[in-house]
């Protein structure tokens, strides 16, 4: 049988899949219910013409997953990280992955930290009856919220429907708007419809 590895050349995290992994029944990216707000133009510049200020946060595990399992291929950081700087000025950018100390998962980390990410390691953690514990959710908050004062928007890419309160928090307190980046069919409804913008991931963002 194939490995975890399968035959792809790049390197990615080992987890178990997230639970917001499975298709919604009827659900897509385009739902009617949508906000019409969250597709429309993006400017990348302030009113006073300074470049807007973005903070990113990327779930990896959720991203790595939800495109593995819709397009059998891989996300490529380099067409989103390219994709942002369009948008606007990065001031934050943080990679939430897990560390088992596999020297190819450590090539694929590093990789996140050359195009200019800050990785984020969590341990991962087997427990006794066999399942695993390695999600970075309330990490992942605690840093949208520190970061939320300091910019202008905040981009989530995750598919948990666990951070739309967060999203509806921070884009009320502290007026930013906010954008998620996930695939389609297997991005919660909930994270979709607290965004400004949803950006479906595509054959654009994918591994060539």
């Amino acid at each position: 049988p194939a490995s975890f590895w399968g035959e792809e050349n790049h390197l990615l995290p080992t987890l178990a899949p997230p639970a917001t992994a499975t298709p919604m029944p009827g659900s897509s990216s385009r739902d009617s219910s949508l906000d019409s707000r969250q597709h429309c133009a993006h400017v990348s510049r302030d009113a006073d013409g300074a470049r807007t200020r973005l903070a990113v946060f990327i779930d990896v595990q959720n991203i790595y997953y939800t495109t593995r399992d819709t397009f059998g291929r891989q996300f490529d950081y380099r067409r989103l990280w390219a994709e942002l700087e369009r948008l606007g000025s990065i001031q934050h950018a943080y990679a939430y992955a897990i560390d088992r100390g596999d020297p190819k998962q450590q090539q694929f980390q590093q990789r996140l930290r050359e195009i200019g990410f800050e990785v984020k390691l969590k341990p991962f953690i087997q427990r006794g009856d066999g399942s695993a514990k390695g999600d970075w959710d309330v990490g992942i908050t605690i840093d949208v919220m520190e970061a939320a004062p300091e910019v202008d928007e905040i981009i989530l890419a995750s598919g948990d429907g666990d951070f739309a309160l967060l999203l509806d928090h921070v884009a009320a307190r502290h007026d930013v708007t906010t954008h998620v980046y996930g695939v389609g069919a297997l991005t919660a409804l909930a994270l979709m419809k607290s965004a400004h913008h949803f950006r479906e991931v595509d054959e654009s963002l994918l591994m060539r």
